[in-house]
């Protein structure tokens, strides 16, 4: 069996690192195929020093035109619209309630909502009310827009544009300031990508929130240990019988203890994880980051390392050692106690593959929650709502994958019959997700294969704990030989890992100079680059701080934008021929 061990792991690791040079040679030559990003030429700016009698935009301008004469472009200060956002917000649900109303004229609507129809009063006149109140809504976003316009209202935080990559990655890589917690440097993201909630925290706040997550995070794994005790009481009947005296000659009739003991179990705990994804997603958003690919990333990690912790060690545990305390206290006998009970929930993992892997990949194809979702609001909402493109939920299915790669990797040589399940839940994802990504999904922003190295990171612990496993089960069968054997493969696993790291991870987190200074010589002769820079200057301006424009469709003659800001009559007024690139107004 030591041979096999080998195998495996030799050709694992083959094939991770040939699809990591392969997906790091393709994000470079993505890179310089690829048209100029905004992203690229810019950087966030945080804990920007003020002095009296001076605004951020102020410091920002004075700082970089002393310090980058030759580099620096522009900048955007970041500004406090939390509040603006939600009057924006309920601007759109009550002119979406109106649209509605003036396309369904024969029905009679109750309130502004009105899905049952009771106490009815006129259409015209239900209109007019909901007009007016939206009237009012948009003088206040009027008054909030010239509010957050000023001074008071800038955050400690700006967007600071380049004119070419190379500066852009120069700064970005620099300390600015001797005390390093001013004019502290991030990589910009998409100006489509942008979390804008969580500007206005301090240097201070964004530290506790993240304490704040991870011991939420660790209270969230101890509390779903309670779902993974009944789960698993509910896998032994005896257990079963002494809790529950009066379901014995019920549990005797093989149908209904095949079904309790099999499929249930994995469905109870399927349907608790359903409520991971989200919650992890929350934590991730109060953390400070201020992108929601960033958001996406950090909620798929924990989701990973939660689905590990609480499915495979705590599901294997609690089924048979849960109340040994010692496996805490004697680190040495954990590859022994695994390799006694992670064969003994082997039958319980081929219902979890069923139940959570082909159901899921039948569900995403055929999209049912959605279809449900979509005919209890369609009474409310009428023919007029617009159809909304979902995103790939990568925080939910890329945990889910790469658990069913765990399996597969620990369950090769203990029980081959979990095999044929997972290869058809993949077969099955591979077709499903191809169509989803092609033809359902639509992209917020472009990856560049940064979910990579949690692919790799996952496999990498997948192989020890396989290793760590293959140790306890030939030392428990006394084979001393094919133990000694094993024992250099984890050492040449992480060993392979840390050059895999070396050799590739800096790919994922910037780009090279050479690799920039090409790009940049490269983009001098693009005659697009003056209309590029043109746009550059407002790409990264708040879009609640934009003017809101109504479509045309509408009966009255209230069309007329909202004020814009400042900063957009100083981009304007730059352009000169008032092309108004830079503006691009809410549409609702």
């Amino acid at each position: 069996m030591a041979q096999n061990v080998y195998a495996v792991t030799i050709w694992t690791c083959y094939l991770l690192y040939y699809e990591y040079n392969y997906i790091s040679a393709k994000r470079i030559e993505c890179f310089y195929s690829s048209k100029p990003q905004p992203h690229q030429f810019t950087i966030l700016v945080r804990g920007i020093p003020v002095s009296q009698g001076s605004s951020v935009s102020d410091s920002v301008d004075k700082f970089f035109s002393e310090y980058y004469p030759s580099t620096y472009l522009s900048h955007m200060v970041v500004r406090r619209t939390n509040k603006l956002r939600g009057l924006i917000g309920e601007s759109k649900k009550l002119y979406k309630r109106i649209t509605h109303l003036q396309s369904d004229p024969n029905q009679q609507r109750a309130g502004c909502c009105g899905c049952l129809g009771l106490f009815r009063r006129h259409r015209a006149d239900l209109v007019d009310q909901c007009e007016k109140k939206l009237g009012d809504l948009e003088e206040n976003v009027r008054m909030q827009q010239s509010e957050v316009s000023s001074s008071e209202e800038e955050t400690r935080a700006a967007f600071v544009s380049f004119k070419s990559q190379y500066a852009a990655a120069t700064v970005f890589h620099l300390q600015q300031s001797v005390n390093p917690t001013e004019w502290v440097t991030e990589r910009a993201p998409e100006p489509n990508d942008v979390y804008w909630p969580f500007f206005s925290s301090s240097f201070m706040k964004r530290w506790i929130y993240k304490i704040v997550v991870i011991v939420a995070c660790i209270l969230l794994t101890i509390l779903f240990l309670i779902p993974v005790v009944i789960v698993q009481g509910l896998t032994n009947l005896n257990q079963l019988e002494v809790l529950f005296p009066f379901l014995t000659s019920i549990l005797k009739i093989t149908f209904v203890s095949s079904v309790i003991t099999g499929y249930l179990p994995s469905l109870i705990l399927q349907l608790f994880l359903k409520s991971v994804p989200p919650i992890m997603e929350f934590l991730s958003s109060i953390q400070g980051y201020i992108a929601h690919s960033e958001i996406i990333k950090s909620a798929c990690n924990k989701v990973i390392w939660f689905t590990i912790w609480n499915v495979f060690f705590a599901t294997v545990f609690s089924g048979t050692v849960l109340y040994q305390v010692s496996i805490f206290l004697d680190p040495k006998s954990i590859p022994a106690r695994l390799a006694v009970a992670v064969p003994a929930q082997a039958s319980f993992f081929i219902a979890y593959v069923v139940t959570s892997g082909w159901t899921s990949a039948a569900t995403e194809l055929f999209r049912v929650i959605p279809f449900i979702c979509s005919l209890l609001r369609r009474p409310c909402a009428g023919n007029t709502e617009e159809l909304e493109i979902p995103t790939i939920p990568y925080h939910r299915d890329i945990p889910r994958i790469l658990f069913f790669g765990l399996l597969g990797t620990t369950y090769f040589f203990l029980a081959p019959l979990i095999l044929p399940f997972l290869l058809i839940y993949f077969c099955l994802a591979f077709i499903i997700f191809r169509n989803q990504f092609i033809n359902v999904y639509r992209s917020n922003n472009e990856t560049g294969g940064r979910f990579w190295p949690n692919v790799h990171n996952s496999m990498i612990f997948s192989l020890v704990l396989m290793h760590a496993i293959a140790v306890g089960i030939f030392t428990l069968k006394k084979l001393s030989m094919a133990s000694t054997l094993i024992f250099p493969l984890p050492v040449l696993t992480l060993l392979f890992n840390e050059y895999c790291r070396k050799r590739f991870l800096p790919i994922f987190s910037s780009y090279s100079a050479e690799s920039l200074i090409k790009k940049d010589r490269q983009d001098e002769n693009d005659p697009s680059m003056p209309e590029f820079f043109s746009k550059l200057v407002s790409a990264y301006q708040d879009p609640a701080l934009m003017p809101i424009q109504y479509s045309s469709g509408r009966d009255d003659t209230r069309t007329t934008p909202l004020l814009s800001t400042e900063a957009e009559a100083e981009a304007e007024a730059e352009d000169g021929d008032g092309d108004g690139d830079g503006e691009e107004a809410h549409r609702f």
